[in-house]
């Protein structure tokens, strides 16, 4: 029997905690329509956060023999982010915008696997940005289509890689990179772990989220 690729062997062990963040209720009333501009603000914000976080380590890991192939300057996403929320929440956005109590979990993990343990970073990397390209461009149609956002694409922006002509081409060299990650197999297995806590880590923003939005049908 073939020893199964580490790409795949990391989404199908990831793969409940995945599903789990999907089906949350704040992303599911939000896709479904169901809230205002302003819970898809709130999201938005907390991507800034999360994300100032991850674009943060790049220079300090973009040496690094184990992250620093995965940093893409075509991934970055915190410009983008930026403004989004200009469009959204006006030209005073940063004197507007704070992470909740689960965001600043999140960061404080990403801050921490970065500053000392890169192949860590890499599984939170791997979540966010192969995430972007893939289901959160459901997102944007749906953001798009509720609040009339398509027009010039700012306040869905996050979602625009303009530097990438064909996602699944950049996905498919993504995950071979992960499949030739330079750590032994023990270091692979927390790898899987970190991916599945950065699941967790996110689906708790969720949560966050819908605390403040519990829309009811």
């Amino acid at each position: 029997m073939s020893t199964p690729l580490f790409s795949t062997v990391i989404r199908t062990a990831s793969q409940d905690r995945h599903t789990e963040t999907e089906s949350a209720p704040f992303i599911g009333n939000l896709l479904g329509g169901r809230f205002g501009v302003d819970a898809y603000a709130r999201y938005v914000e907390q991507l800034y956060f999360v994300y100032r976080a991850l674009e943060a380590a790049v220079e300090p890991l973009a040496q690094d023999l184990v992250a620093g192939p995965f940093l893409k300057p075509e991934l970055m996403r915190v410009a983008a982010l930026e403004r989004d929320l200009r469009h959204l929440l006006g030209g005073e956005w940063r004197d507007r915008v704070a992470p909740l109590p689960a965001t600043r979990q999140y960061v404080e993990r990403i801050t921490e696997v970065a500053a000392t343990w890169p192949a860590g970073y890499v599984a939170h990397h791997y979540t966010r940005y192969l995430g972007d390209l893939s289901g959160g461009q459901v997102i944007r149609s749906g953001a798009e289509k509720a609040w009339g956002l398509e027009h010039e694409g700012d306040g869905v922006r996050f979602y625009v890689f303009d530097g990438i002509d064909n996602p699944a081409a950049f996905k498919r060299q993504y995950r071979a990179l992960l499949d030739v990650l330079p750590v032994d197999e023990l270091e692979r297995q927390r790898v899987v772990e970190e991916c599945r806590n950065a699941f967790a880590l996110n689906g708790a923003v969720f949560g966050d989220l819908h605390a403040l939005f519990p829309f009811t049908a």
